[in-house]
C-alpha cells in the first residue's frame, strides 16, 4: 500500500477525535460569552478584578471581552495550544511508530528509499494538521456567526488561522527532528510534548514580567498572538521569518538523521 495513505489511515481515528475536540472546544467557549452577554455581565468588569497572573494565563492582554472577537481572541490561546499538541505528537509519533509497532524491518524492505519514506509520512502529518485547521476554522466562522451579533469577525479568523498553520507546521517537524534524532524515538513525543508546553509557559511568563519580554522571540506562543494580529495588527514580519527559519531547519534534520539512525524492529 501507498506509504502515504497508509498513514492516513493509521492516523483516521485520532484525527476524527481532534477534531471533535476542537469543534466541541469552540462551541462550549462561544456557549459561555451567550450566557455572559444575556445576563448583561461585562467580562471586561469580571476579568479586571482577577490576578495579573490568572489574565496572563487566560491570555486577554487588550482584547475587548464585551465583544465576540475579543472573547474568541482569549479562547484561540486554548485553540491554539490544542493545535500545536496535535502536530508536534504527531510529527514525532509518525516518525516513531515504526519503531514502537515494530514493523520498521517489513518497511525498509520494500524498494523505496529512506527520503520517499519520510517524505511520504511528513506529507501524511501534513494533511492531517491541514485538516485540523479548516475544521477549526469552519467551526470558528459558523458559530462566531450564530453568536456575534452582526459583528464582521471573519477576516480576523482567518489571519488567526494562517498564523495557527504556521505553527503547527513549526511544532509537527519539530516532532519529527526530535523523532529522527533520538535514538530512542519512543519518547519523542514526550519530549515534543514538553519542549511545547516549556515555551507556552514562557510566554506566560513574558506577559507577567516586562523586564523579560526579549525572550519573546523564544516562544512560538509570542509570534501571532490575538490580541496583536486582531483588529487590523497583522503578523510581524520578523515572527514569520524566524517561524519560516525554524521550520527549514527541523524539516532538514528530519531527513538527515532519519536517513543516518538504525531502527530498531
Amino acid at each position: 500500500m501507498n506509504i502515504f495513505l497508509k498513514e492516513l489511515k493509521s492516523y483516521r481515528k485520532s484525527l476524527i477525535f481532534w477534531s471533535i475536540g476542537v469543534f466541541l472546544m469552540v462551541l462550549s467557549g462561544m456557549n459561555k460569552y451567550a450566557n455572559l452577554y444575556s445576563t448583561q455581565q461585562s467580562m471586561n468588569d469580571v476579568m479586571k478584578d482577577m490576578p495579573k497572573s490568572l489574565q496572563a494565563i487566560m491570555g486577554v492582554g487588550s482584547l475587548d471581552l464585551s465583544k465576540a472577537s475579543g472573547y474568541y481572541g482569549m479562547l484561540f490561546i486554548y485553540l491554539l495550544l490544542m493545535a500545536t499538541i496535535h502536530a508536534a505528537m504527531l510529527g514525532a509519533g509518525i516518525i516513531a511508530k515504526e519503531e514502537r509497532d515494530k514493523t520498521s524491518e517489513f518497511l525498509f524492505v520494500k524498494p523505496v528509499s529512506r527520503t520517499k519514506v519520510i517524505t511520504a509520512k511528513l506529507l501524511a502529518a501534513l494533511f492531517n494538521i491541514i485538516t485540523f485547521n479548516l475544521v477549526t476554522l469552519a467551526s470558528s466562522i459558523a458559530l462566531m456567526a450564530k453568536y456575534s451579533k452582526g459583528e464582521k469577525v471573519n477576516r480576523d479568523i482567518i489571519i488567526l488561522m494562517v498564523g495557527m498553520f504556521i505553527l503547527q507546521l513549526l511544532f509537527m517537524v519539530m516532532g519529527s527532528a526530535i523523532s529522527s534524532f533520538k535514538k530512542k524515538s519512543k519518547k519523542a513525543a514526550s519530549l515534543s510534548a514538553g519542549v511545547l508546553l516549556l515555551t507556552f509557559i514562557l510566554s506566560v511568563a513574558i506577559d507577567l514580567n516586562e523586564r523579560i519580554k526579549n525572550l519573546k522571540y523564544l516562544s512560538p506562543f509570542k509570534y501571532f498572538e490575538a490580541k496583536h494580529v486582531m483588529y487590523g495588527g497583522g503578523f510581524e514580519p520578523i515572527f514569520v521569518v524566524i517561524s519560516l527559519i525554524l521550520i527549514a531547519a527541523f524539516t532538514s534534520i528530519t531527513y538527515i538523521f532519519y536517513q543516518k539512525r538504525d531502527l530498531n524492529s
